[in-house]
């Protein structure tokens, strides 16, 4: 029997090399090489199709994809409305945050009107059952299927023919058509790619649970967030009951898209006002709070932006954030002391987004800076104020997407006054708000510290 041939396989880009090195030739990744056994070449891919026919864009009928709502409102929210007919969305997260658990949960919402079926490859189906029983859920419709031989649970979807189809890991999964152990890079692929295949000729829509890295990707190679069409994060906190299921991808809704739940002991429970999650409730005016709105895909939400500056004791001031861009605090602070006069090079400055909410989006910057303005001279803001508004290098304050609607947020939460990119002021007046537009950063920090 002739000796298998093996090859190092990039996780990152898929790229192949016949030794391995410390950095991926391809995309210069570090660490990615991983040993992979060179199948034979499948007798699958040596036919080509003749029925595959060339035909003008305008010929084809573009016709709205039927959805399914999961019943819960905002699991819609991020998949864009509900579930595709025929798409496949990968859901990643931290072991025991809750993926399996929302997912069982819109599985028994959706099994009153229609067929569903959940694949287990990691837990039995007593286990499932008894999980079931703990969150107190109607489960008597879900059929379930405890299998990690992909050939199985082809048969079981083609024969069965449900609707929704769960699969819960594809990184459990092994196909008898490479001899790798399953979790591999060609496993994991080869899986994947059936499965998406599957879906798009059956019109059965698929789920598929993903491992992620310690880094927080998906672990497995890259090319499988690009052969689905929807890819979801899980993102939360150990020590908080509080999830957000963010989307990375989505070819059938917007990308950015944030769902809020809270984990309780019936299960992930929606939450319908997640800006009350990210504010402090304070008694009274604290130094060094602000109150800010950033947009989450269509969400605007309220996040109050703390800020800790202290005299440092070490000859290299320390610049911690939580929540944010460290690098892009430290270009902040070389605004604020070219463009304010205010130094800090022997200070430590320490800011934190409340609630373990991520921010991306520099509409951060200068509530960033007022609240470090108001740490420094232990000054507090004024109460129901919100910032919003992006600094540039040269000290101007430049405007943000969806400035009216940030506003009409705020204002719908009892806030009365607003410092705003001049950009960005509304044409009209929004009732009870007082509005402050700024060009300068100077300018902000003038009126208001």
């Amino acid at each position: 029997m002739a000796k298998s041939k093996t090859f190092y396989s990039c996780t990152e880009c898929g790229g192949q090399s016949p030794k391995w090195q410390g950095q991926c030739p391809h995309c210069n990744a570090w660490n990615t090489l991983v040993e992979t056994t060179q199948e034979p070449a499948s007798s699958r891919f040596a036919a080509i199709s003749k029925t595959s026919v060339i035909r003008r864009l305008g010929e084809v009928e573009a016709e709205d994809f039927p959805r399914y709502p999961t019943g819960i409102e905002e699991f819609d929210r991020v998949l864009g409305g509900g579930l595709v007919e025929g798409g496949v969305v990968l859901i990643g997260g931290d072991p025991g945050i809750g993926k399996s658990t929302l997912l069982l949960q819109a599985l028994c919402l959706m099994s009153r009107s229609m067929r569903v079926l959940y694949v287990s490859g990691e837990e039995s189906a007593q286990q499932i059952a008894l999980r079931a029983k703990r969150l107190q859920l109607d489960a008597g419709s879900v059929e379930i299927l405890a299998e990690i031989q992909l050939d199985r649970i082809q048969h079981a979807l083609l024969s069965h023919a449900p609707r929704i189809a769960v699969v819960d890991s594809i990184q459990t999964l092994y196909s008898d058509a490479l001899s790798s152990a399953p979790g591999s890079v060609a496993q994991v692929r080869e899986c994947a790619a059936q499965l998406t295949r599957l879906a798009k000729q059956s019109g059965i829509t698929v789920i598929l649970v993903g491992h992620v890295t310690k880094e927080g990707a998906i672990a497995g190679p890259r090319v499988l967030e690009h052969i689905v069409d929807t890819v979801l994060y899980f993102e939360g906190d150990t020590h908080s009951s509080f999830r957000l299921v963010r989307a990375f991808k989505n070819r059938f809704g917007a990308v950015n898209e944030i769902g809020v739940f809270a984990m309780t002991e019936r299960g992930l429970r929606e939450v319908s006002n997640p800006s009350a999650l990210f504010l402090s409730h304070h008694a009274e005016e604290v130094s060094g709070s602000c109150v800010m709105v950033t947009q989450e895909g269509t969400r605007p939400l309220l996040v109050e932006v703390q800020a800790l500056v202290d005299e440092a004791h070490a000859p290299n001031p320390r610049r911690l954030t939580v929540g944010l861009d460290q690098n892009r605090l430290a270009m902040l602070l070389a605004v604020l002391h070219r463009h304010a006069g205010i130094a800090c090079f022997d200070q430590d400055v320490f800011v934190n987004a409340v609630g373990g909410v991520r921010i991306n989006e520099p509409a951060s910057d200068l509530a960033v800076l007022l609240a470090i303005v108001s740490s420094f001279k232990d000054r507090a803001l004024p109460q129901k104020l919100v910032v919003f508004g992006e600094v540039g290098l040269a000290g101007e304050v430049r405007p943000v997407q969806r400035g009216q609607e940030r506003l009409k947020e705020a204002a719908k939460l009892g806030f009365t006054r607003a410092i705003i990119p001049k950009a960005n002021r509304p044409r009209g007046e929004i009732d009870g708000m007082e509005i402050t537009a700024v060009e300068r950063l100077s300018e902000a920090i003038c009126r208001q510290v």
